[in-house]
Parts: C-alpha cells; sequence; structure tokens
C-alpha cells in the first residue's frame, strides 16, 4: 500500500472510533437523564452545535433498553480523544449524582 492509502485508512479508522466515543458519551448522557447538547455545551461554549452528536444522540437507546456505561469508561474513552474539557463537565456531573 501506498502512503496515502495507508493515512487515509488511518483518518478513516480515527473517525470511526470517535463516532463510537460519541455514541457512549451520548448513551451515557440519556442513562443518566442528561442532556448531551447542554453538557458538550457546557465543554466547549464557543462552539456550535456538533452535527456528530446530534448523529449519536438519533442512535441512543432508551435507559431501559440500553446497557450501563459505566462513568470510568465514558472518562477513559473522553481521555483516550483528548477531550479533556468534557471530561471534566461530565466528573463534576458525576460528582453532583454521587452525593
Amino acid at each position: 500500500m501506498n502512503r496515502k492509502i495507508i493515512e487515509e485508512k488511518i483518518i478513516e479508522n480515527f473517525k470511526g472510533e470517535e463516532k463510537m466515543m460519541i455514541l457512549v458519551f451520548a448513551q451515557w448522557c440519556v442513562n443518566h437523564d442528561l442532556d448531551p447538547e447542554e453538557l458538550y455545551l457546557n465543554a466547549y461554549p464557543n462552539q456550535s452545535s456538533n452535527p456528530a452528536l446530534r448523529e449519536a444522540i438519533e442512535l441512543t437507546l432508551p435507559k431501559e433498553e440500553a446497557g450501563e456505561v459505566d462513568d470510568q469508561t465514558l472518562l477513559g474513552v473522553l481521555s483516550l480523544f483528548g477531550n479533556d474539557d468534557l471530561a471534566f463537565v461530565v466528573t463534576e456531573k458525576i460528582r453532583k449524582m454521587n452525593k
């Protein structure tokens, strides 16, 4: 394979994994009766709405049908993708929920 094809495959894989991270975040929010868009905007107030997040929200299941998304799993996934601001907002929500 030439270098350009390899780079395209890496980018394609990353985008797919990023979509999965967004879906995990959105499902965690739904499972905790939180608005994913609101949390996202708290973390990134200068960004407009995120089309990938809207798409992920449409793919979420009602919390009664969804599997549990562990808090630490979500934080690990967010960290893996460098979403430190969002991880901070999520950590604050977890702290409030556990009081």
